[in-house]
Parts: structure tokens; C-alpha cells; sequence
């Protein structure tokens, strides 16, 4: 049997409900402010960073508040990096991922919003039965008898929302949506930015692997002289035998070089989920990448809103804010109405009858009396996680900020860096060339020889990185800055707006 409102008493019910639900207790959300500091002391970064004559050696200019294009890797002009990375996005199990939870959170707070609505079911239902006569008390009935029901009705229930609990728990599970929405984009900016360190790290694998064999090319050449000179009395054995070791040294650095290269290359390959005997990428070297020479230094109050770890942690501050009035609705009455309507006749021939009409309306109102303290100190919990969430909001800006400061001064430092090692690494080989001359001609000592060998060398391979960390520290700078994904065509595949998709009616 079921218990179902007139309809002009259920539309006044929900129409009620709908007005109460307007002011929700508990605290409403405001996103904090933007801080108003920079990310570095007024006058301590230059205009623009030094340059070197060096390849990948042109000076960066910092931009105050240039935008940041959405793929933003595009800058490095790298037709490899570009593909590779559409690669990824396509296939990375680790984005599929988060698109999956993005998909289930807004599922979630969809089905939670049915709660603003009436609960409807219908139900029909053929009964037989054998009874006793004396359970009537009646004289003259049968020691016992069969007899049908049949039943048809609709039953409606409906709880106000009188004090927003529903409307707190809608709000948290959107929350909870924006949350993931976020979480994406940030996996997504973190799989970009791999992608592109990983690619620099095998270009500069390449680099001093190429470094290193010209070195021994050079020590080989260098060996064959000190033999020459050794047949005509003019060196020792022992000047042999240590350019002999010197080579063997040089050339047994190149296996560790080349196994950290493969294991670059399977990283690659997991980043756009590929099996490591399955990947086919393109080979990376410096010469190819360029570095762009604009850089974007966002403005503070942009900045906040465009770092997906921020707005993942104002999310999380957002949904422990409604669980607050959550709890607080919680410890006041809850107000619900039921009601039936159907159709109840022993045959089905009678069902539909106006003599078989039935019908129930029950409004109940529940509020707690006593529960030991549990709902105050639910409470209590709610506005300590809020509290929680908060200060974890607080230390993400002051990381982020962080992040971007260690950056821009890093980014000064290489350039510096790549400029006094291509000095370096011109004078090393300006000596060497001079020195093995001079060898060769009997002016000067093997031990100088090796010397020269070994800061030329170390020289090369110091460049090589040099010229790489200057990449890696740009793509870490746009990293920092958030990616761009504002202003990224379309949306991530398979995911919605959390904000657009979660509205309360």
C-alpha cells in the first residue's frame, strides 16, 4: 500500500521545500585571496638573462604577465617533441586515469543532486491468503477461508531540505568534482613537462656520448703519436701505457652513457604507454630544439588561478567548508513527508473501481534528542578539517610561489653558467691542440699532455650539460607557471566541466 499527496499538497510540499533550501547553515564558501607579494624582490632578476655565442646560447627575456599558449612545448620547435606528446596525451595510462575519476566524481554529485527532487516508486502487487474465521471473533464464520487482494499504488516521499543539509552535500560533492578536475590537468601538465625533460635528457645523453667518443678519437690519435715517439726513443713505455689507460677510461664511460640512455628511451616509452620493445620515437638531440627566448612571468593575482595544484586544494578547502554545514544540518530536525495513492480490491476486475480508492498522506519531523555527543563532535571534526584544508591551501600558494622563484633565479644561473663553460670549453680545447703540438714536436712533457686531455674532457661534457639544463630549467618555468591549460583548444578528452555540469537546480 502506498501513500501519495494530492498533487496541489505535493507541489506546496516541494514548492516549500525549494524556499527552505534557499539558506543553508553553515558556512558559504569564498575562495581566499591572491597574494599581492611577487615571486622575486623588486630589482634582484635582470630584464633578461646574459648570452653566449654557444649554441642554445641567446639570451631569455623575462615578460611580465605574457600569456602562456596552451601547448606551450610548441615553443621548443621540435616537430619530434610535438608528436611525442600527442602520442602520450592519446595513450598514457595515467591520464586515462584521472579522466576516469573526473567521470565518476561528476556522476557522483549528478546522483546526489536527485535529492532535491521526490522519491517516486510504483508497486503492484496479487495476494492470496488462508485465514482463520476465529481470528475475527465473529460467530457463524468459517473455521477458515481463501481470499484474494490485489493491489496497485504509487508511493511518493519527499525530505525538506529545511536547513541545506542537501544542499552541503551537493556542494561537497561538486567540490569533490572540481577537485578532480583539476587533478587531471595537473597530471596532464606533469606528463607534458616529463615528456619534454626526458626528451632534453636523451639530447644530452646524445650529446655527451658524441662528446665522448671525439675525446677518444682524440686520445687514440694521441696514443698513436705517443707510440711513434716511444719506437723513436723519444718517450717511455710508461707514456704509453698511461695514454693506453686513459683511453680505456674514456671508453669505459660509454657504456654506462649509453644504458642510461635506453633507460631515457623507456621512460619515454611508459610515458605515452608504450612497452619498451614496442616504442618507434624520434631520436632528440640539442641542435634541434631551440629555447625560446620569451618567457612568461605570470602576475600574482593570475597566478593563483591558473596553478591546477592551487585550485585543487581550494577545492578540497571548498568541500571540507560545506561538510561544516553538513554536519550542522545534521544536528537540527529533519521534516519528511510520504504519501500513497492506489487501487486495493479482491479481484482485478474490481481494482479500478472508485470504492477501491485509497490513499495516505504522513508528514513526520525527527530531531535528535540525544547521541552521546556524537553530532557535536562531528561537528567539532568538520570545522577542525576546514581548518585543515586551509592551511594545506596556505602552504601550496607559498610552495607554488616558491617554485616559480627557484626557477626564474635558475634560469639567470644557466645562462651565466653555459656562458662562462663555453669559455671554458674553447680554452680547454685551444690548450689541448697547443700542447699536442708542442708534444709532438718534443716542447712539452706527456704529463702535460694528459693534463690537458683530462680538463678538455671534463670541459666538453660540462657544456653538453650546461646547454641541457637550460632546457630543462624553461620547460620546469612553464611548468611552474601552470601550463597554459587556459588557453588549450578544447577540453581534455573524455572529461566535463565539473563547475558547468554540477549546478544545484
Amino acid at each position: 500500500m502506498i501513500h501519495l499527496p494530492t498533487p496541489s499538497l505535493l507541489t506546496a510540499c516541494v514548492l516549500a521545500g525549494c524556499a527552505l533550501t534557499a539558506c543553508a547553515v553553515g558556512p558559504n564558501f569564498k575562495a581566499p585571496e591572491a597574494p599581492q607579494g611577487g615571486f622575486t624582490p623588486a630589482g634582484q632578476l635582470p630584464p633578461e638573462t646574459v648570452a653566449t655565442p654557444s649554441a642554445n646560447g641567446p639570451a631569455q627575456r623575462f615578460v611580465d604577465g605574457m600569456d602562456i599558449p596552451g601547448q606551450w612545448w610548441s615553443l621548443f620547435q621540435s616537430a619530434e617533441l610535438n608528436a611525442l606528446i600527442e602520442r602520450a596525451l592519446k595513450n598514457s595510462p595515467t591520464l586515462q586515469a584521472a579522466q576516469a575519476a573526473l567521470r565518476q566524481a561528476n556522476e557522483l554529485a549528478a546522483a546526489q543532486r536527485g535529492s532535491y527532487y521526490p522519491s517516486v516508486s510504483g508497486t503492484v502487487e496479487s495476494q492470496r491468503q488462508k485465514a482463520s474465521g476465529a481470528s475475527f471473533g465473529i460467530p457463524g464464520f468459517p473455521s477458515s477461508y481463501f481470499y484474494n487482494v490485489q493491489t496497485a499504488s504509487v508511493n511518493v516521499a519527499y525530505t525538506l531540505d529545511a536547513f541545506g543539509g542537501t544542499r552541503r552535500q551537493v556542494e561537497a560533492l561538486q567540490a569533490q568534482a572540481e577537485y578532480q578536475q583539476f587533478a587531471l590537468e595537473a597530471s596532464y601538465l606533469t606528463l607534458t613537462a616529463n615528456i619534454v625533460t626526458a626528451a632534453v635528457g636523451e639530447a644530452s645523453l646524445r650529446a655527451q656520448i658524441a662528446a665522448t667518443l671525439d675525446i677518444a678519437q682524440s686520445q687514440q690519435k694521441q696514443l698513436e703519436i705517443t707510440q711513434a715517439r716511444l719506437n723513436a726513443g723519444a718517450a717511455s713505455r710508461a707514456d704509453v701505457l698511461q695514454q693506453q689507460s686513459t683511453l680505456q677510461a674514456t671508453l669505459a664511460s660509454l657504456p654506462l652513457l649509453r644504458s642510461q640512455l635506453a633507460q631515457q628511451r623507456n621512460q619515454l616509452a611508459a610515458y605515452t604507454g608504450t612497452l619498451p620493445g614496442d616504442y618507434n620515437g624520434g631520436e632528440f638531440n640539442l641542435d634541434s630544439l631551440r629555447l625560446p627566448q620569451d618567457l612568461p612571468v605570470s602576475l600574482p593575482s593570475k597566478f593563483v588561478e591558473q596553478r591546477p595544484d592551487i585550485r585543487e586544494f581550494s577545492a578540497l578547502l571548498h568541500q571540507a567548508t560545506a561538510q561544516v554545514g553538513i554536519a550542522t544540518a545534521n544536528m537540527l530536525p529533519q521534516i519528511t513527508l510520504t504519501g500513497s495513492y492506489g487501487q486495493t480490491a479482491s479481484t482485478f476486475s474490481n481494482l479500478f473501481a472508485s470504492s477501491s480508492n485509497v490513499w495516505g498522506l504522513i508528514g513526520s519531523l525527527t530531531q535528535p534528542l540525544f547521541k552521546g555527543g556524537q553530532l557535536r563532535h562531528q561537528r567539532r571534526a568538520a570545522v577542525a578539517a576546514a581548518q585543515e584544508a586551509a592551511a594545506n591551501y596556505k602552504a601550496t600558494v607559498i610552495t607554488a610561489f616558491q617554485n616559480v622563484s627557484n626557477t626564474l633565479y635558475a634560469l639567470q644561473a644557466d645562462a651565466e653558467a653555459l656562458a662562462a663553460q663555453a669559455v671554458a670549453e674553447q680554452s680547454a680545447k685551444d690548450s689541448l691542440g697547443l700542447v699536442q703540438a708542442q708534444y709532438k714536436s718534443g716542447g712539452a712533457s706527456y704529463v702535460q699532455v694528459l693534463s690537458a686531455e683530462q680538463s678538455y674532457q671534463t670541459a666538453a661534457v660540462a657544456l653538453v650539460k650546461a646547454r641541457a639544463q637550460r632546457f630543462e630549467d624553461t620547460a620546469a618555468l612553464f611548468q611552474a607557471l601552470g601550463g597554459g591549460w587556459w588557453n588549450r583548444n578544447g577540453k581534455l578528452a573524455d572529461t566535463s566541466t565539473a563547475a558547468g555540469s554540477a549546478r544545484t537546480p
